[in-house]
């Protein structure tokens, strides 16, 4: 049964398992497009695990083939739908266990972000990847805030919440947070 579709990849659920198969792009040489693919489920794969061994609850990867991820299902409602000041400190939380490991999200929404038997899984790492400059990071962090502001009313609640969850976590928070400041301030005038 299919349960999502994006530009990328189409996700189905088989009972306990969901199977996530990147899409052929017509627009590329096939040969360009299955390296590009297979090189991106391999990398996938890879960042969940080591999410994973960051403390940062992902589905567990039960197989990767060339274009398709096997994972678990997770059962959980999407934070866009319930986020709280509480949740999203420990998003915060998170996130800077995920920054501190080198990782970027790539995609940080609340729709990413599933709440099952109290704790909080990051699904959809197909735009992550490996980085620990601040600037990355940054975008990493505007892109949630940005998500908080365009689709919550408590948005400035829901910010200044992640951000004490995510200082906790991580030692250069302030850096990263200060760099939002100036990514923010780059976009109001473009």
């Amino acid at each position: 049964m299919e349960i999502g579709r994006g530009a990328e990849a189409i996700l189905t659920r088989d009972g306990n398992v969901v199977r996530k198969w990147r899409l052929p792009k017509s627009y590329r040489m096939k040969e360009l497009d299955e390296r590009l693919r297979a090189e991106r489920t391999v990398m996938e794969a890879r960042i969940m695990a080591e999410a994973r061994r960051a403390g940062v609850p992902t589905p567990i990867i039960r197989d990767v083939s060339r274009f398709e991820l096997v994972m678990e299902y997770v059962d959980g409602k999407k934070l866009r739908d319930i986020i709280t000041p509480e949740l999203s400190e420990r998003v915060g939380e998170l996130v800077g266990r995920l920054h501190k490991a080198g990782i970027v999200h790539g995609d940080l929404t609340t729709s990413n972000m599933l709440l099952k038997d109290n704790r909080i899984y990051f699904i959809d790492f197909g735009l992550a990847y490996h980085d620990q400059s601040i600037e990355a990071q940054g975008v990493d962090v505007h892109v949630y805030f940005q998500t908080l502001r365009s689709t919550h009313d408590d948005a400035d609640a829901l910010i200044e919440s992640f951000k004490r969850g995510y200082r906790r976590a991580y030692q250069r928070a302030d850096a990263v947070l200060t760099r939002v400041e100036e990514i923010r301030s780059r976009g109001r005038y473009l």
